[in-house]
């Protein structure tokens, strides 16, 4: 028998417990700026144990308009933050984000949950590797 989020904590427990990664990763995209999807789509793949369509969706949906606006208010304030070139990748990631999403809907469960691994794998060796 495998055990899951919802079979150990119930629905209550499972809201519970979304909140709490809500909170980890806002504090983590906050202090890095990386993008909330990193962290919020493994967790929902392997502990609340989501396939890899349903993790996406589910992430893009938490991470829609709060919480990028909160963190990104705090850079804004200390001088952090290009607002024009933010709103001109916005626009793009508007139209790319439509288009990705209709076509990730035509791709595995298994090629999507690689091509996320990859994508992760490579942007860390080159960060790993830079100087």
């Amino acid at each position: 028998m495998q055990l899951s989020i919802k079979s150990v904590c119930g629905g209550r427990g499972m809201l519970w417990l979304g909140l709490i990664l809500g909170v980890v990763v806002g504090v983590i995209s906050g202090v890095v700026g990386i993008g909330g999807g990193v962290m919020i789509v493994p967790a929902l793949v392997y502990l609340f144990k989501m396939d890899q369509h349903k993790a996406q969706g589910t992430s893009l949906a938490a991470l829609l308009l709060p919480i990028g606006f909160f963190a990104f208010w705090q850079y804004y304030k200390a001088g952090n933050a290009d607002l024009k070139l933010g709103l001109v990748i916005a626009l793009g990631f508007a139209g790319g984000g439509y288009f990705g999403g209709l076509w990730a809907q035509s791709v595995s469960d298994l090629h999507l949950r690689r091509i996320f691994a990859a994508l992760l794998i490579t942007v860390g060796i080159k960060m790993l590797l830079q100087r």
